[in-house]
């Protein structure tokens, strides 16, 4: 006996109901679950739906779908951190690699002006203060695709995580560490404000990564994850 529509319409509400929030998750197990209901079914066809739906769940242990949704996080945090490095090193080569460079030296300079620390904490702060605008904005939205419940899939969601944490993790640690220290990097040594310049740059860049570049090509890297993002997003 096979699951009818509306049966697997109910296994996709069953997931979410369980702690299981994004698409690409809800649909490996929904795989799972009509495939062992049939199975079920099979030895012992007397069982209404929902009766083999719980029969299959139990399978899953005192937690549930838990073992699943982290098992699925971890794949999709090492594709993440394949596709994070994918675009951060284009940044090491032609031509990007003379821009990176440039804003070394760029910045090596600034930082040898003297009092530049209330430069760059101008700077850091106007960047803080218009980012977290840009995260309000991006959850706001969020909010609105849950209301309507519109399918997430899971990498769609780390990308919008990491670019909001980025900046709290990032920039308002720096802001704090050079306002709490009063660290003078004019008179640092030239090899160490390299070092600081260089470090700086490299923020910088896995910054405009994260925020920026990945977030505006998501749909391009979500349909190159799952080939079927784009029948699922047109439905």
């Amino acid at each position: 006996m096979k699951l009818t529509e509306n049966q697997i319409n109910q296994l996709y509400k069953f997931t979410r109901q369980h702690y299981v929030y994004h698409y690409d998750v809800q649909t490996e197990l929904v795989d799972h679950l009509a495939n062992d209901i049939e199975e079920i079914w099979a030895e012992t066809p007397s069982l209404s739906f929902e009766e083999a739906r719980d029969k299959s769940f139990k399978k899953f242990g005192i937690f549930g779908f838990m073992d699943v949704i982290e098992a699925k996080q971890k794949q999709m945090n090492k594709r993440y951190r394949k596709i994070l490095w994918r675009f951060f090193k284009e940044w090491f080569t032609l031509p990007k690699v003379l821009l990176t460079f440039g804003f070394t030296i760029l910045l090596f300079f600034i930082l040898k002006i003297p009092f530049s620390e209330y430069v760059i904490l101008t700077v850091l702060f106007g960047i803080v203060v218009f980012d977290m605008i840009q995260i309000y904005k991006q959850r706001k939205q969020q909010k609105q695709k849950q209301q309507k419940k519109e399918k997430i899939f899971l990498l769609e969601a780390m990308i919008g995580e990491t670019r909001q944490g980025f900046t709290g993790l990032a920039f308002i640690n720096i802001f704090n560490f050079i306002n709490l220290t009063n660290v003078s990097f004019s008179s640092l040594d030239n090899s160490w404000l390299l070092v600081v310049s260089f470090t700086a740059v490299l923020i910088i860049i896995l910054f405009y990564v994260t925020a920026y570049l990945m977030p505006n090509k998501a749909v391009e890297l979500l349909e190159e994850t799952y080939p079927e993002y784009k029948l699922v997003k047109s439905l």
